[in-house]
């Protein structure tokens, strides 16, 4: 059974009533993002206001918050990218850790959150351990959050290069070309951040969420209309029931070490999905100030917990259409008239929905990507203000500040984690500028398991001990985690260094899903053997043992 079909019209040899009509709605849906955020933010008097939006926040909401800021540009643009690489759904595998994780965290990390009433959850460990495991905690989210959105959002340069390819096919893609795309979309998500807080957030990811969520779901049925249907695509497939799902990673042929070195080199194991997986997901879910202030939104524990067990189930649905999107791809420009270009992988979803979309539509789904870059961005951008402000600007630089010079000093935070995202997305367009085989999900991933494996260890030890790790001596086992990441995982990082070298030649390159389990594993041996000199009173304050 044969399938054939036909290329829209190119963006080149579009009409400029249908460039104009793109345009419009991308700027109508820029309108309504600021309009929403702007309002949805007014009467944040204090800093409980401005990062928990008072506590008032519908579950509902909040779900669909956690889902627009999982499904970044990296995952709006990354993902099709596996499924087109990889014509398998192996990726979403992983997906089964982060329903696991999510259950562990919902019934382990939320409730002391709650109880503790902390703004920063930074400030649980000041109150389990002491300002030095805090302050080390709290630094790391910075510099790591900093590092994970400014890579993904390079991807909001990818469709500025995509659109010039078409519309100005003779002028060269430079870093600057990158650059103003990555520019645009940080100013206009800052602005609203500054002015609106956590609640611009969560209300505006409602929005993107949607978006997102349609964009997918009629690129999908574009796809396989153009394809002939449902069945004219499995068959072009050699049959859907012969697509992989499931990737065990072992091969029983070869002796055990050299399978073990296999399986731990592959990053989309079943293994890695059971295990990596559920040990990251509890890491970015459980320790990171970005997604845990929107759970601390919703109005009592219960209802926060619905949210975040909700939204693990909802990624399964989401990572197999992204997956299947990339996969019907590659049937796609493999079709009459049609051929693969070449570009980079992270690049290919961008050219089809620039190059062969029809106009409007084309326009929607460009906004689509834009929603998941802003969604993903406002509420690292105001996770990270108030991480800093809390943690760092009312202890240490001005303890007396009222309300009003808090919200100020936030608001300004804002803006300056706005500008290193920017210069860390240019530095990612650079090195794939230079590689342009590298897709954006291992390396946006991989930068968080350098470092959450260490936050994951000492949020547990005091999770699930009440007299184990001392203050001094966490800040030495956290940075003894994530340097065993580093040297177990043979990370190499472009240009600076290979940690690689120093590893005996049989030991294997670990991939990165399991980079948060070793660095979390590492972090509680050196931690565990010392005695703390905080305990927690029945209500959660912390006093001197003095025993």
């Amino acid at each position: 059974m044969a399938f054939s079909f036909s290329f829209p019209l190119s963006l080149a040899s579009a009409t400029p009533a249908a460039v104009w009509t793109d345009a419009a709605v991308i700027l109508i849906y820029f309108g309504v993002i600021l309009t929403i955020g702007l309002r949805a933010g007014r009467g944040n008097s204090s800093l409980k206001e401005f990062s928990l939006g008072g506590r008032s926040i519908p579950w509902w909401a909040v779900l669909a918050s956690i889902v627009a800021a999982e499904t970044s540009a990296a995952t709006f643009l990354g993902t099709p990218a596996e499924g087109f690489k990889t014509h398998a759904f192996f990726y979403g595998q992983l997906a089964i850790g982060t329903v696991i994780a999510r259950v562990v965290i919902a019934f382990t990390f939320i409730g002391p959150y709650y109880r503790y009433g902390v703004e920063s959850i930074y400030e649980f460990l000041m109150v389990r351990f002491g300002p030095r495991t805090k302050n080390m905690a709290s630094a790391i989210f910075l510099f790591t959050r900093v590092l994970g959105i400014g890579v993904r959002l390079y991807l909001g340069g990818v469709i500025l290069v995509v659109l010039q390819r078409h519309l100005l096919p003779g002028m060269p893609v430079t870093l600057a070309t990158y650059f103003w795309g990555i520019l645009f979309v940080t100013l206009i998500t800052t602005a609203y951040t500054m002015v609106g807080g956590i609640k611009a957030v969560v209300w505006t990811d409602l929005i993107q969420a949607t978006l997102m969520l349609g964009s997918v779901g009629f690129v999908l049925w574009f796809l396989l209309h153009h394809l002939g249907g449902v069945c004219a695509a499995g068959h072009a497939l050699g049959g859907w029931d012969q697509l992989k799902w499931i990737q065990i990673g072992w091969d029983s042929s070869l002796p055990f070490g050299k399978a073990l070195a296999g399986m731990l080199s592959e990053p989309y194991t079943i293994f890695a999905a059971v295990i990596g997986s559920t040990f990251l997901t509890m890491a970015t879910h459980g320790t990171d100030q970005d997604m845990v202030q929107r759970l601390l939104t919703a109005p009592d524990i219960r209802r926060s917990r619905l949210s975040l067990i909700l939204s693990g189930f909802a990624d399964i649905p989401i990572a197999v259409a992204f997956l299947g999107v990339g996969i019907l791809l590659t049937l796609y420009f493999a079709g009459p008239g049609g051929g693969v270009p070449d570009i980079p992988d992270n690049e290919i979803f961008a050219e089809f929905i620039v190059g062969h979309l029809p106009a409007g539509l084309r326009g929607l789904i460009i906004a689509g990507v834009f929603a998941t870059m802003m969604g993903s961005t406002s509420a690292a951008l105001n996770a990270l203000a108030t991480s800093f402000t809390s943690d760092f600007y009312l202890p240490y630089i001005n303890p007396g500040a009222d309300d009003r010079t808090s919200v100020r000093a936030a608001r300004i935070a804002t803006l300056v984690f706005g500008l290193l995202m920017v210069a860390v997305g240019t530095l990612a367009a650079y090195l794939v500028l230079n590689d342009p085989r590298l897709t954006i999900i291992p390396i946006a991933i991989g930068i968080l398991g350098y470092t959450y494996g260490a936050l994951l260890g000492i949020f547990l030890l005091g999770m699930l001990s009440t007299r184990r790790g001392s203050d001094r001596m966490n800040v030495v086992a956290m940075s003894g985690g994530i340097l065993s990441v580093l040297f177990l995982g043979r990370v190499h990082l472009p240009g600076l260094i290979d940690f690689g070298q120093w590893m005996p030649s049989w030991w294997p390159v670990i991939a990165w899903p399991w980079y948060v389990l070793i660095g979390c594993t590492t972090t509680l041996i050196l931690a565990l053997p010392f005695r703390s000199s905080i305990v927690l009173g029945k209500e959660g304050q912390g006093f001197l043992n003095d025993s």
